[in-house]
């Protein structure tokens, strides 16, 4: 019998997605008769059986569209919100795989998507995974499609942002996604000539921001460009974290999943103003005017640059082949110009976040930049 494959894509849309499942359907189809099921956003269409046929009419033409044609949600199989309620779907998810009669499910997504993965292949199922994130912090793979085109995006804005910081002598900071990881803060500001890039691995002083800004003025260089990780943080900001941490870690001790989630709510409001708090310190300390532009979702949206539509198709290729030749309960990782299956375990809860001794660090010193250490 042919095999049966599902395939959803998972977490924050991102470039390269459609061709992914391009690239996954057609070999599959056309080399080893395979047929493809799609579950519609997420896990969440995989929980209510939500499908659609990948057939060689939903493939085609595909390739340079954005987004993902299949959806995509944030939805966890065992914190899923039904009826009002958090509750754990993941027996739904495990028998629906079941009446769909897969061979293996193909999840297409970021570090959270790797842990949901490898929950349900824990349940018993065959499980694929995919590396996809504009942040390309996750494990074990070269890179993430979709990093290629958000880099591409917020380099292009920078590069627009000269002129105007040029124009009025101001301070622009440009702040781009990456909460845990500064790859792309990182990888525009070298490419876009930021005289300061500002990343979670490196915690910048305000003052030495400040005092890189002081010293291109007076050099007669009257404005900036601050390239911005929205999860960089000042040495301030790191220890008041930590003294509170220390404070809270008993009372977290009595109620660990309560202490979680507060943590996390934390975590993910703590980013919203932290560049225009930066804005505000910087004018004070320097008595040059500020301006912000936050990319946002703009990084991920539009066409797929062509690296990113290679390596979509490249990663998609190999595991229709990986699915032939029977193997699952991997990742499927960017190394080189090969594909390369990784075991899911080893790639589970850990980040890879940018080496302090990374050559774009290091070219960056050489040309000036600061990092505010």
């Amino acid at each position: 019998m042919n095999k049966q494959v599902g395939v959803l894509t998972a977490g924050g849309d991102s470039p390269g997605l459609n061709a992914v499942l391009r690239g996954i359907g057609k070999a599959a189809q056309e080399n080893f008769r395979m047929e493809l099921i799609g579950f519609r956003d997420g896990f969440r269409g995989l929980m209510e059986n939500r499908t659609m046929d990948l057939d060689e009419q939903a493939l085609s033409g595909i390739l340079t569209l954005g987004g993902t044609i299949l959806g995509t949600s944030r939805d966890k199989p065992h914190r899923m919100l039904v009826g009002g309620k958090f509750m754990d779907m993941t027996d739904a998810i495990v028998d629906n795989y079941h009446r769909n009669h897969l061979d293996v499910l193909v999840c297409i997504g970021g570090g959270g998507t790797q842990k949901n993965a490898y929950r349900l292949m824990q349940k018993g199922l065959n499980i694929i995974t995919l590396p996809k994130t504009i942040d390309n912090d996750v494990a074990l793979t070269d890179v993430s499609f979709g990093f290629n085109t958000a880099l591409s995006i917020a380099t292009e804005a920078i590069d627009r942002l000269h002129s105007t910081a040029h124009s009025h002598h101001r301070i622009v900071l440009v702040e781009a996604m990456g909460h845990r990881a500064g790859w792309l803060a990182l990888g525009a500001g070298v490419a876009g000539g930021a005289d300061v890039i500002l990343i979670p691995e490196i915690p910048y002083s305000v003052e030495k921001v400040a005092k890189a800004i002081l010293g291109r003025n007076r050099g007669g260089k009257h404005f900036s460009i601050v390239a911005v990780a929205e999860g960089a943080i000042s040495l301030e900001a790191v220890a008041a974290k930590e003294k509170t941490d220390n404070k809270k870690k008993a009372k977290a001790a009595k109620k660990p999943d309560k202490r979680r989630r507060l943590d996390s709510m934390l975590s993910d409001s703590a980013h919203g103003g932290n560049t225009l708090n930066l804005a505000h310190q910087l004018e004070a300390l320097t008595r040059l005017e500020s301006r912000v532009t936050i990319l946002g979702y703009l990084q991920r949206g539009g066409t797929p640059s062509a690296y990113d539509r290679i390596l979509a198709t490249r990663l998609g290729t190999a595991c229709a082949a990986m699915i032939h030749e029977g193997v699952h309960g991997v990742m499927l990782a960017a190394r080189g110009e090969k594909a390369e299956p990784v075991p899911l375990e080893q790639v589970v809860g850990k980040l890879k976040t940018v080496p302090l001794d990374h050559p774009w660090i290091e070219s960056a010193r050489y040309v000036g930049t600061s990092f505010g250490d």
